[in-house]
């Protein structure tokens, strides 16, 4: 009998153990949800963005090689204006050219926090960074409105609505997402690379440059493409600086639209069904597809670092 109770007490699971099954469970519960939502998102979207092609009859060519932006009115040629082409471009020439400006000034600002001035670096650059962080991107677009939209006009000339407008609010906008993640790929670097170096007889701007930089690279790529995918994806602030005509960009100054500034504009004045509502979703689901390639490049890109290492 005792020792029926004996084994009966060692068999019970302890409260701790309930716990952790709990805890397990919980988990196990919110992954699942997180992955239901984004499942359901991507299918709704889809399914939303592909009735332009299915159930409005258009084709794929003249929907990314259009150039004609007006959904309910027929090209010269007879076809539905519903040309995406413009938007496209324009989405991608202010993502490229914000990456390409706010790059070397981000990594500049990352050695200087970390390998120059650490303790002054991050005690003056890390608030600022953060500030950045927390501004509302409608404050970006003002101050783009009422700075950048002017400083453009007198310099470049134009109506100073355009790309480069945009570029320079873009620019502002990611430079703080590049700087702190470009700032803990540096500090992964092992300190004994750069002791190494300097005990080989380097300086330490060759080891910076010839050591720390190039190990953290796959870090500092990652950190250039969460920016685009950060600037391919604003609406707000870009919308009121870049002009919003949905016309092939001529030049940098030229007005010019995004996929995000169509949609924003766009999509409370249109009926759901209609090929005007549809052409919107059509874009939405062109925004998801290249939210998920830039994913896609990030994932490329840590397992192409973390098999270096």
């Amino acid at each position: 009998m005792e020792n029926q109770k004996l084994a009966k007490q060692l068999m019970k699971k302890s409260k701790t153990a309930r716990y952790e099954r709990f805890g397990r469970l919980l988990s196990l519960s919110a992954l699942l949800l997180i992955m239901a939502i984004v499942l359901g998102i991507i299918v709704f979207v889809a399914s939303k963005g592909l009735g332009t092609f299915f159930k409005d009859g258009i084709s794929f060519k003249d929907f990314f090689t259009g150039t004609l932006w007006n959904p309910g009115t027929k090209t010269p040629s007879g076809q539905q204006a519903v040309g995406a082409l413009p938007m496209i471009v324009g989405s991608f020439l202010v993502t490229i050219l914000a990456a390409l400006l706010s790059t070397p000034f981000a990594i500049g600002t990352a050695v200087y926090m970390t390998e120059i001035s650490p303790k002054r670096g991050a005690k003056i650059l890390q608030p600022v960074t953060e500030l950045l962080v927390g501004i509302p991107s409608v404050v970006y677009g003002f101050i783009g409105l009422s700075v950048v939209v002017p400083f453009v006009r007198n310099t470049f000339g134009g109506s100073g609505f355009g790309i480069l407008s945009g570029t320079f609010v873009l620019f502002v906008m990611i430079l703080p997402t590049i700087v702190s993640m470009t700032v803990d790929s540096l500090k992964g670097v092992p300190k004994f690379y750069r002791q190494a170096s300097l005990a080989l007889g380097a300086t330490k701007w060759q080891t910076i440059w010839k050591v720390v930089l190039r190990a953290a690279t796959p870090g500092i790529l990652t950190a250039v493409v969460f920016g685009m995918a950060r600037a391919f994806g604003e609406a707000l602030a870009v919308q009121m600086v870049i002009g919003n005509a949905a016309l092939m960009p001529q030049n940098l100054t030229s007005p010019a639209s995004t996929l995000t500034s169509v949609l924003t504009a766009g999509m409370g004045n249109t009926v759901m069904g209609s090929l005007q509502n549809d052409a919107l979703w059509s874009l939405a689901l062109v925004l998801l597809v290249m939210s998920l390639f830039f994913n896609l490049v990030v994932h490329m890109i840590g397992r192409k670092g973390a098999f270096k290492k």
